[in-house]
């Protein structure tokens, strides 16, 4: 009988830690190969973790709630039999959770400089200068475990002050902004009285605010908003809803015609359908649409692939199932991964104007709100029409006013020449 470990798998390309949400085993139960051990989340997706052997559960290393880096060993397993090499097994797992994206590193001084927030922590508690570390993670990239050989040791390599008041590298302003920004439960901080109530951030909730702060930090966010005046494009939806639900068994909202006309206008605007990838930019070529799907607790981003191919039909179909799968919790990896432009529709709860904050590594974001009955003066005369506002935040690293005010514009006429006439829903 031999001792095995299962490690923290890549969850994406981007990804450099996860967190365990849930176990799904305990010590001393007997497990087959592929069965799964525990549930992990981060910033992309909430994915389980299947077991590399067959054997009986001997140590769990991890807590729920615990954050652990890439490679971290979860737990451990007395295996019978013939033993798998540990290469075999991590390629064998990562290849079944990632679906979508392989993992790939550069060796690059960009990766040494960044940190993951559980490095930023420990650095910041013990007075560390991160420069003056040399990494032995992917990339030279600096662990937690590097962290914690030096503070073992003893000799703590620390910056001057002078040196910490003209450090500006972007990894000196990172750090910054995670200490000045991050909450606080400490009661030293908040003041807390009788009746209230403190809510742990574990979870979900960490890695969406670890990517929206990274998002805000990294992306020079500007906006822009058009008026867009979709009374014909309402009156044709509510005139063919009815007998849509009777024959296809799920809604035709109106968000399937906006996600449809964003996906036509990308495919003319393809600068809009890129992304920030430090020296250069990437402009994708499959337009694939991230929709935002809220649930009481999380934020769900879920893609809609290749949607510039699809029909309203299709689209709206795609929208009613990976809501359903989000608020089941039954979304898988691949149906959140590989986004390239985010649709949100804030306009499902009442907003009329709002600035969304954009969906690291995306160039850009989309609200859609409310449609509401507004007057307007059309050939000189007042009249009631039916008005939404569109509202786009842009990463001013990617894109300029002028691509942007194009896209928004085309948008735009689509959706006011969008009728029984000129447009088919199959």
């Amino acid at each position: 009988m031999t001792v095995e470990k299962i490690i923290m798998p890549q969850l994406g390309e981007s990804v450099t830690e996860g967190t365990v949400s849930k176990w799904l085993v305990s010590v001393g139960d007997h497990v087959n190969k592929y069965d799964p051990l525990l549930e992990v989340m981060t910033d992309k997706v909430n994915a389980e973790v299947p077991s590399s052997f067959t054997g009986v559960i001997k140590e769990l290393l991890a807590e729920e709630g615990d954050t652990l880096e890439v490679g971290a060993v979860i737990c451990t397993i007395d295996v019978q039999g013939e033993k798998t090499e540990a290469k075999e097994v991590v390629a064998e797992v990562t290849e079944k959770i990632e679906q979508v994206h392989p993992t790939s590193f550069e060796t690059s001084d960009s990766n040494k400089q960044r940190y993951s927030p559980a490095v930023l922590r420990i650095a910041q508690e013990n007075q560390i200068d991160l420069a003056q570390v040399k990494g032995s993670g992917a990339g030279g990239r600096i662990t937690r475990k590097d962290l914690l050989k030096i503070i073992e040791t003893g000799a703590i390599p620390t910056a001057s002050r002078a040196k910490a008041e003209l450090q500006t590298s972007e990894t000196s302003q990172l750090e910054k902004q995670i200490q000045s920004s991050a909450p606080s439960v400490s009661k030293t901080t908040v003041q807390t009285e009788t009746g209230d109530i403190e809510i742990p951030v574990t979870g979900v909730r960490k890695a969406i605010a670890a990517n929206m702060l990274r998002s805000k930090h990294e992306a020079p966010h500007a906006w822009t908003m058009v008026e867009v005046d979709v009374t014909n494009l309402v009156n044709y939806r509510n005139s063919v809803k009815n007998d849509f639900k009777q024959q296809e068994g799920f809604n035709l909202t109106f968000f399937a015609f906006f996600v449809k006309s964003v996906a036509q206008s990308l495919k003319e605007f393809p600068q809009v359908n890129s992304m920030w990838a430090g020296e250069k930019i990437i402009q994708k070529k499959d337009i694939n649409i991230s929709i935002a799907v809220a649930t009481e607790d999380a934020l769900f981003v879920p893609v809609i692939k290749h949607a510039d191919e699809k029909t309203i039909k299709g689209i709206a179909r795609e929208i009613t199932e990976l809501a359903g799968k989000a608020r089941s919790g039954k979304l898988t990896a691949g149906e959140m991964q590989g986004g390239t432009f985010t649709v949100n529709n804030t306009g499902s709860f009442g907003s009329v104007q709002s600035m969304g904050i954009i969906n690291y590594p995306q160039a850009a974001i989309l609200q859609v709100e409310s449609i509401v009955k507004r007057p307007v003066i059309i050939d000189g005369m007042i009249a009631v029409r039916d008005m939404v506002n569109l509202c786009l935040s842009l990463d001013h690293r990617v894109l300029d006013g002028l691509v942007c005010g194009r896209f928004l514009a085309r948008v735009k006429e689509i959706l006011e020449n969008t009728s029984k006439e000129t447009t088919s829903i199959y």
